[in-house]
């Protein structure tokens, strides 16, 4: 089948064979998973799935003759070879779909966490599906035609190569469609072109962004009664948690008690909260959004104002502390600062910190200060935020100190496919745990300032994690197939009774709130309204369907009033 032309090679053919090669070391993944259920008895399995490589194989193809061309053919064929090892070892070892929030979320993780990612079986991956084939490329003599020749070649080969695509989706038209109209994700498993088409969408989404300020949100916010008469500063405290699934999350039900500490606090508990996104870059601005998941526009979530935006514009002091890889544009603008920058003793190696140093000078980050007036309630009301590295994987025997390895034994690997199970979850179990002693030292630090500040602290994670269920690692699946351990969260609310009394919030009708305002169960669409509603900050944006302390609040008692007077 391979053509000679003196000792030189046909560059068509050699194109044609490293499709084949492309399509070996890429798609396993995609025809798993496009041929599942199907009987191998049926003739007609067999005619889906040959249809399927051959448009796979026509698709490389194409894809190779539009970029490799004269000098820059074996360069561009080799690049091409690089990204397809790479996106796949990703694709198989971990279940990633390669769609353009996925490659976003990959752009701005932090170096810290990225590394975690690459280890020796990425360089083997790469070895063995890209470096192989791509040596044996530079060493093999390959045509060189005038260039009439060669686009008229070039032109006839993608001629053959377009024709053959149609031909064989025709031939899969019929399941191929049933299949794509099901299962519309499985196109970013096609690879390389699914790494190829969400970087170009992801650029021409950039390119498209208006400039200017951003859309206004809550702009006739202001201090409501409760807020502005306060007898002591109101702060509440949102701890924003990091790859924490409702499905290990000890006061959810979990068999393994992962919450001890918190198990004997006074809490507010909400179950099975479903989250915006499945990754950070998507879930974070939605869950500051006025309207996130059930009306999800992200361009209109990046380009509006947010619950901070609106929280300042009531008086509301604003503070971001983040210890991952940032606030993704939602604090911008307001005060931030970053924990390894802090460099609290004791809690940080290199660029690697554990969470108990968000509470680093913690006191002064509590409203209250000299020279504040109780009638003034940017000096009196704080909305702290703290965002944790949480149980950012995969390295999940990174996230809690060694006093906090209680469940062994714990996968101490990077790379989560050289630990069982059993070890993968408890290193992800021994995280939880952490992060419930750090939001026990939280309320306790509260605590201690009761009798000067009243406060709030709310706990929820941005999204969850798959730990291995059905082949599936970590988390950014598509939302509309991703599983439930990835979009279903842990979130508890405690406040404490200075907090409750001014307010006149009845915790027990909170508690009550499980199923949401309407019983239709709780998201991080409630976060937004739910603050506003325990500052008490007057809006026309607080929506009271989604505001859980709605219903919920009644006459300040007498004695916080008189206090307050």
């Amino acid at each position: 089948m391979v053509s000679k032309i003196g000792r030189t090679w046909n560059p068509e053919l050699v194109l044609l064979a490293a499709s084949v090669c492309m399509l070996l070391v890429g798609n396993r993944r995609f025809l798993e998973l496009a041929l599942a259920g199907r009987a191998l008895a049926d003739p007609s399995s067999w005619v889906f799935g040959g249809a399927l490589v051959l448009a796979l194989l026509a698709i490389n193809f194409l894809l190779l003759a539009l970029v490799a061309w004269g000098r820059l053919f074996k360069p561009a064929v080799i690049t091409v070879f690089l990204l397809t090892a790479g996106v796949a070892y990703f694709i198989d070892s971990f279940g990633a779909f390669i769609d353009p929030a996925m490659l976003r979320n990959a752009l701005h993780t932090h170096w810290g966490e990225a590394r975690e990612l690459i280890g020796p079986r990425l360089a083997s991956a790469v070895l063995l599906g890209a470096a192989l084939p791509a040596g044996l490329l530079w060493r093999l003599p390959v045509a060189q035609r005038s260039w009439k020749r060669a686009l008229a070649a070039r032109a006839g080969a993608l001629v053959l190569g377009l024709l053959t695509l149609v031909l064989a989706l025709w031939a899969a038209f019929q399941p191929l469609s049933s299949l794509m109209r099901n299962q519309r994700d499985l196109r970013y498993l096609v690879t390389p072109v699914n790494a190829i088409w969400s970087a170009t969408a992801l650029a021409r989404r950039a390119g498209a962004e208006p400039l200017g300020p951003l859309a206004e949100v809550g702009r006739d916010a202001q201090a409501g009664p409760t807020l502005q008469r306060a007898a002591r500063p109101r702060v509440v405290l949102l701890v924003v948690g990091e790859t924490a699934r409702s499905a290990n999350w000890g006061l959810d039900g979990y068999a393994r008690q992962t919450t001890p500490e918190l198990a004997k606090l006074p809490l507010v508990k909400f179950s099975g909260v479903t989250s915006c996104g499945t990754d950070t870059e998507s879930s974070l601005p939605c869950m500051f959004a006025a309207v996130g998941r059930r009306q999800y526009d992200e361009r209109r979530i990046r380009r509006s104002e947010n619950l901070l935006h609106v929280l300042s514009r009531a008086g509301v002091a604003v503070h971001w502390r983040d210890n991952q890889s940032g606030c993704k544009g939602v604090c911008e603008g307001f005060t931030e600062d970053r924990v390894a920058a802090l460099a609290p003793p004791g809690a940080c190696t290199g660029d690697q910190c554990f969470d108990e140093g968000l509470l680093h000078d913690f006191d002064a980050l509590l409203p209250g200060g000299a020279g504040a007036k109780v009638g003034s309630p940017g000096a009196r009301a704080k909305f702290i935020v703290l965002h944790q590295i949480g149980n950012h994987g995969p390295a999940y025997h990174r996230r809690a100190p060694a006093s906090f390895k209680r469940f062994q034994p714990a996968c101490e690997q990077d790379d989560l496919r050289l630990c069982d199970a059993q070890s993968i979850v408890n290193a992800y179990d021994n995280a939880l745990l952490y992060t419930d002693h750090v939001l026990a030292l939280i309320i306790a630090r509260l605590q201690a300032r009761s009798a000067e500040i009243d406060s709030a602290v709310i706990y929820v994670s941005d999204h969850g994690e798959s730990l291995g269920e059905h082949g599936l690692f970590l988390h950014g699946m598509p939302y509309a197939i991703a599983p439930d351990v990835q979009k279903r969260v842990p979130m508890v609310m405690w406040l404490s009774p200075g907090f409750a009394g001014g307010r006149g919030l009845d915790t027990g009708c909170l508690a009550g709130r499980r199923g949401g305002v309407d019983g239709t169960g709780v998201s991080h669409d409630h976060l937004f309204h739910t603050v506003l509603g325990l500052f008490d900050v007057q809006t026309r944006a607080r929506e009271s369907a989604w505001d859980l302390t709605q219903g919920c609040t009644g006459p300040v008692p007498t004695d916080v009033a008189r206090a307050a007077g």
